[in-house]
């Protein structure tokens, strides 16, 4: 197993590996991704590329068409310029800081202790050396990099879509190989806050923090039918189980770092009689047991640990604290229901992404999904019974629709058989349970966006676990390639 980024050195295409490795060591957490907008910058200005950029800080790049391709109809090609950062707690390196350490094991690059940030490094890699290379025809290119994808689709939200001109689109933000992604789900967030009963601190408990972690996350769309541990819920379940034997006051509950991942670790602090801590440990013992059994088969580090900590200045009352974790319960998490157009593929779920204690007050946040629009408000509905039923209040944000397939599409008929001539065999035409940017952006322009998703096997996104296949990219990459050829013969 090497573990430099000298990996890389060898893989194929080289220029494609060279960019990816450079986009490793540059910050780009969501919202935050001036300095690699700095660096696209700088090299769209060396090759002497037009270069847009709009009020919501997206980039349009305008590449002329190579020689004898220029009536080719203009092509849209498209990615996200920012990563979703996550580390395990231990790892003394930081995507948000620049600091991804790649590792490469047999045919996988992933990183050590951090996201890997393929989702969507992939794509920017892919666009800048596509069009470095002289020996690729094309004919006139739109390179659309967004910003703030990972939190809500922000930067499509935002896009001007005069910017672009092209009536045909390939978002290189798929994340399965030998797929060529057609749709894909709608979002809409939920925010529910509820305010309860604080009391100062008993004079004689001690203060025992209880964590939840060791579980898989992932991401909470293209993962949700995996069954994974949700670290909130698995915490909120054990310390209700434990309150009904062993009564305790809640100091506090957080956990979750992205909307758009499975939590992985989740924490509470608790206000216990000194004379029942004993107790109240042997009782999350036994609900954990139970919680361990429950996912033995996916996540079998799931595990929740007590430890003492420091006592605080108050804490929820003790009715107010099954109040709250009874609310933490009515939260629904995972898939709701499957699509009846595509075998094994879930058209409507809810993921409890984070929790936060700010004061007396609690907010459970949730992203729900649906390729179905008619469904989602059965889901809000289902969040919004939990927070009145709370005593709390939901906030509402409706993102985006879901991008509905076009089974009679022309990108599609012309990369299938794209397709079938380089690999011999036809591709898988599905869509994603997840939210791509085509959703947003096909709203974007007053002409109908012929629009397809295409990309290398990436597993574990939003995760310190992702990883990239490498022979896939180089799969990835001849697609792209020839696709873009193919399109560049025709004209206008």
């Amino acid at each position: 197993m090497a573990t430099a980024t000298s990996v890389l050195d060898a893989l194929e295409p080289g220029s494609f590996w060279g960019h990816f490795g450079a986009l490793t060591k540059i910050p780009r957490p969501s919202r935050q991704e001036e300095p690699v907008i700095e660096h696209v910058r700088a090299w769209a200005g060396h090759r002497g590329y037009e270069l847009e950029q709009d009020s919501g800080r997206n980039l349009v790049i305008r590449v002329p068409a190579t020689p004898g391709r220029e009536s080719a109809p203009v092509l849209i090609l498209q990615g996200h310029l920012d990563m979703v950062c996550e580390r395990d707690a231990a790892s003394p390196n930081d995507p948000a800081e620049g600091r991804i350490v790649l590792v490469r094991d047999d045919d996988w690059l992933t990183a050590d202790g951090t996201t890997l940030g393929a989702d969507d490094g992939v794509a920017i890699a892919a666009m800048m050396a596509l069009v470095e290379d002289e020996s690729l025809p094309h004919g006139p290119l739109e390179l659309l990099m967004t910003v703030a994808e990972e939190v809500g689709l922000e930067g499509a939200n935002a896009l001007d879509g005069s910017l672009i001109t092209g009536s045909t689109m390939i978002n290189l933000d798929s994340e399965v190989d030998g797929v060529l992604t057609v749709g894909c789900a709608g979002s809409t967030d939920t925010w529910i806050r509820v305010d309860a009963s604080r009391a100062p601190w008993d004079a004689d408990a001690v203060a025992l923090s209880v964590v939840a972690s060791g579980g898989l996350g992932g991401h909470s769309g293209a993962e949700i039918h995996l069954g994974r541990a949700n670290a909130i819920k698995v915490l909120g379940r054990v310390l209700r189980e434990a309150n009904a034997t062993v009564p305790f006051r809640l100091v506090s509950l957080d956990g979750g770092k992205s909307r758009n991942a499975i939590p992985r670790d989740a924490i509470a602090v608790c206000s216990i009689g000194r004379d029942q801590a004993s107790a109240f440990r042997s009782a999350v013992d036994a609900a954990t047991a139970v919680v361990r059994d429950a996912y033995a088969k996916t996540d079998a580090g799931a595990t929740v640990t007590v430890e003492d900590t420091d006592a605080a200045a108050d804490a929820w009352t003790e009715e107010a604290t099954v109040h709250l974790l009874d609310v933490v319960a009515l939260v629904p998490t995972g898939p709701l229901a499957m699509s009846p157009d595509f075998k094994g593929l879930v058209e409507t779920s809810t993921s409890l992404g984070e929790v936060m204690t700010e004061g007396g007050r609690l907010t459970l946040h949730s992203l729900s999904r649906s390729s179905n629009d008619a469904a989602m408000p059965e889901v809000i509905a289902s969040l919004d019974a939990a927070a009145q039923l709370g005593g709390g209040a939901i906030e509402v944000k409706h993102n985006y629709n879901g991008w509905r397939p076009d089974l009679d599409s022309r990108v599609l008929a012309v990369s299938r058989a794209v397709y079938e001539r380089l690999f011999g065999e036809p591709p898988v035409v599905t869509a994603v349970h997840a939210g791509l940017e085509t959703a947003v952006i096909g709203t974007k322009v007053t002409y109908p966006l012929d629009m397809l998703a295409i990309g290398p096997q990436i597993e574990a996104p939003h995760s310190p676990d992702e990883r990239v296949m490498i022979s896939s990219v180089e799969r990835f990459w001849r697609l792209l390639v020839a696709v873009v050829d193919e399109f560049s013969t025709e004209t206008r």
